[in-house]
């Protein structure tokens, strides 16, 4: 957080066909090619096509009243109840990414189809730590704003909303004595509402029903909670994405995001599938042949690859984030992150959250891609996050400082009473003890990376981390929620013992 208050509690989180698994330069832009030759439609089992376009819906917020008892200059924004075009999650941005919201921002939402609203629920206002560092180009791009974390409400059409500024006191001197004053500090000024329209997918490689759910491929990695979470199957309802390849046209953009991942899956795959330890051997010789040691040959220390739910699995529109992929040099270490987006989700919508963040990140927040390189839902499904290639260094926008040479992982949720499940924290175990051991790193180790600069370390410091560190160790911030920061030492016991450690 930028100019912490003394009063504050504390920060809450809130290529190519060929390309090679370690570009040369530090923080290289590869511009994928332009043509991808896909493969024939009957070697391609349908599946989910390209996303009906999500929206967003952008509301300007407005003085509510100004408290003249504290006689200071903020007053209360916000919006009054009111009738909206149907949307799944909100959050509330503001014009400079340097000013922080200081107050409390709570929101009421509308179920869409029973019209039964919410109680008022609290938005994470602190989410600066999450984001591109300061020196690149993504944060220097003149498109990113200020903004809280998103909020996942499911499908509403009416919303309220109120932005209270917190308060301060100082000492003044007066002809009577000293007297303590009380005023409300200013909020951030062009503060907007963002309700989003995921858009939706169905698995007969056509444009669905606005709104209608759809799950994700069924995974490897499905846990008994998985099925207790599950809707019940419904008249209307999209079917079930099936595994492996979609059919039908794709766009250039959707299939080099898919060809980044070649050779692990073929082109429009909705999944990675998993492989067990003798295939991630062998598959490390492969992607890595020209630089592993005679001793890594010899004993690979490497988990044995997850199934991963790919960009085209989630439903990402590719046309949204920036077309070129920005790479750093390896995988050093992992920041594990909460999305503070909320615990009320069934893993059957988590395509639809991840969409909701996506489009939050990159059309309300001015970011490149969706920030986090991988998520983890609360059945311990593991997603792709920012295009490039799961195996490959891909720069995220994660973890303010410590983005370069670090991959994040975002376990959707959020964790500061409530406990991680289970599953969660093996899948994160299962992603770390592979994608670590692609760069050699061990999940149980330390390692240092340079800060590129935060509120914890200056720009340059060489850092001592866990290879396994939560986002709080890098700046600070509550972030991943103390009840899953609790939990990464399991992950890091864990993950290793999966590299056979």
């Amino acid at each position: 957080m930028r100019g912490l208050l003394a009063s504050s509690i504390g920060v809450t989180c809130a290529a190519a066909l060929a390309l090679p698994l370690t570009p040369p330069a530090t923080a290289v832009t590869a511009r994928p090619a332009t043509t991808v030759q896909a493969a024939p439609a009957a070697a391609r089992p349908a599946g989910p096509a390209a996303p009906l376009a999500g929206s967003t819906q952008s509301l300007p917020l407005t003085p509510l009243s100004r408290d003249r008892a504290l006689g200071g200059t903020g007053a209360e924004q916000g919006l009054p109840r009111r009738d909206v075009r149907p949307f799944s999650l909100l959050g509330v941005v503001w014009d400079d990414p340097d000013a922080e919201l200081h107050g409390r921002v709570q929101v009421r939402t509308r179920a869409a189809g029973t019209g039964t609203w919410s109680a008022w629920q609290d938005v994470e206002t602190h989410n600066a730590d999450h984001g591109a560092d300061l020196d690149t180009p993504e944060r220097a791009s003149g498109h990113v704003r200020g903004a809280t974390a998103p909020l996942w409400v499911g499908e509403s059409d009416g919303v309220e909303v109120r932005v209270s500024p917190d308060a301060e006191q100082r000492t003044e001197d007066t002809a009577e004595g000293a007297r303590t004053v009380s005023s409300s500090l200013e909020l951030p000024t062009g503060m907007r509402l963002e309700l989003v329209d995921p858009g939706t997918t169905d698995a007969g490689g056509t444009a669905g029903p606005a709104h209608a759910p759809v799950g994700p491929p069924r995974s490897r990695a499905a846990t008994a909670q998985a099925a207790a979470d599950a809707p019940e199957a419904a008249s209307g309802t999209a079917a079930e994405p099936t595994e492996g390849t979609t059919a039908g046209a794709t766009t250039v953009e959707a299939a080099e995001a898919s060809a980044a991942n070649a050779p692990l899956a073929g082109l429009g795959a909705t999944e990675i599938p998993a492989l067990d330890r003798a295939g991630t051997e062998s598959e490390l010789l492969t992607l890595r042949s020209g630089e592993l040691t005679a001793v890594q040959r010899a004993k690979p220390y490497i988990g044995p690859r997850p199934g991963i739910v790919t960009r085209r699995g989630w439903g990402a529109d590719e046309k949204l984030r920036e077309k070129s992929f920005v790479y750093t040099k390896k995988v050093k270490a992992a920041f594990v992150h909460h999305t503070a987006s909320g615990n009320t989700y069934k893993c059957s919508q988590v395509p639809s959250v991840i969409r909701g963040i996506y489009r939050y990140h990159v059309k309300s927040m001015g970011w490149r891609d969706i920030g986090y390189n991988f998520l983890v839902d609360k059945c311990g499904n593991i997603y792709e996050g920012r295009a490039g290639g799961v195996t490959k260094p891909v720069l995220g926008a994660h973890t303010l400082g410590f983005n370069s040479n670090s991959m994040g992982i975002a376990v959707l949720g959020t964790f500061t009473s409530t406990k991680p499940s289970a599953a969660a924290v093996k899948g994160i175990a299962r992603l770390t003890a592979w994608k670590l051991g692609l760069f050699g790193a061990n999940p149980n180790g330390k390692t240092y990376l340079k800060s590129g600069g935060g509120n914890l370390y200056r720009k340059g410091k060489n850092v001592r981390l866990n290879v396994i560190s939560g986002h709080r160790d890098g700046f600070a911030t509550e972030c991943p929620g103390r009840q899953l920061y609790g939990k990464l030492g399991s992950a890091r016991t864990t993950a290793a013992g999966y590299q056979g450690r």
